[in-house]
């Protein structure tokens, strides 16, 4: 299970690794805690939040995933007890082995919150006098987190990580479903609107030319745990990769088990 804030956090952030899990036969939830109903300069409201529920869907297609928005408005999520025992549920209705999110030092109170959210799950995913109507969980899912480039108080640590280099094409078809995002709301944002192309297929050559740069930069960044992954040679040659953080919080069972679970 993979909770971003937004209908797009999860592909942005590790969709290469969730396509393969997903071939390797693993079920992938995805949930985004918020509707994104503000993420564009035109559009809003009900038929905003819509489409991109549309295109989280058409995403998550993509990799055989399924997915799941939740009806909170964008910059809108808070910290409150409903919102947790409504992830204690979801995680308990999936029965859930693994549950990945945001860390809680990040600039947007989405993300933040989402963090924090998922975090104070693993004190209760297993008590049956929590949320008594679910059935709980025998034992704690293991969490994970998804990688960021914040410094405060601590910086990312590349626990887990993969090379996406030989899926990057399945990787774009994502972002290309984002439609709303990536070359609407993104674009407008950083002033380059009128250099978003016209066809299919140079819309989704533009798109990774102007995202790539997170998981190459993640890569240059982690050549010693690649190196680690992969041998030498191997991992001084990834172009692109996709990492995450052990968290202390939750179950560890799963920890030392990461290898057979993810040999890709």
């Amino acid at each position: 299970m993979v909770i971003g804030a937004h209908p797009d956090d999860c592909e942005v952030k590790i969709g290469g690794f969730l396509f393969k899990c997903c071939q390797h036969g693993h079920r992938v939830v995805m949930i985004s805690m918020t509707t994104g109903n503000t993420g564009h300069y035109e559009m809003g409201g009900g038929a905003l939040a819509r489409r991109r529920r549309d295109e989280f869907a058409a995403a998550a297609a993509v990799m055989g995933a399924e997915s799941l928005v939740l009806n909170v408005p964008n910059n809108g999520l808070d910290m409150s007890l409903m919102q947790r025992y409504r992830l204690i549920e979801l995680i308990r209705e999936y029965r859930a082995d693994i549950v990945i999110s945001h860390r809680t030092n990040d600039y947007h109170p989405d993300h933040r919150y989402t963090g924090m959210l998922v975090r104070d799950t693993s004190t209760a995913v297993n008590n049956p006098n929590v949320c008594p109507v679910t059935d709980r969980l025998e034992r704690n899912p293991l969490y994970l987190y998804l990688a960021d480039t914040f410094k405060d108080p601590v910086p990312f640590r590349p626990d887990l990580i993969f090379s996406i280099d030989d899926v990057v094409e399945q990787k774009t078809e994502m972002y290309h479903c984002h439609e709303s995002q990536m070359y609407e709301w993104l674009p407008w944002e950083d002033g380059v609107l009128d250099e978003v192309p016209e066809t299919e297929a140079e819309r989704k050559k533009w798109v990774w030319e102007r995202r790539k740069f997170r998981d190459a930069d993640l890569a240059d960044n982690s050549r010693k745990e690649l190196a680690a992954k992969y041998g030498a040679d191997k991992g001084k040659a990834v172009k692109f990769a996709e990492a995450l953080q052990f968290s202390e919080y939750g179950s560890s069972y799963l920890r030392d088990k990461t290898d057979a679970l993810f040999p890709f």
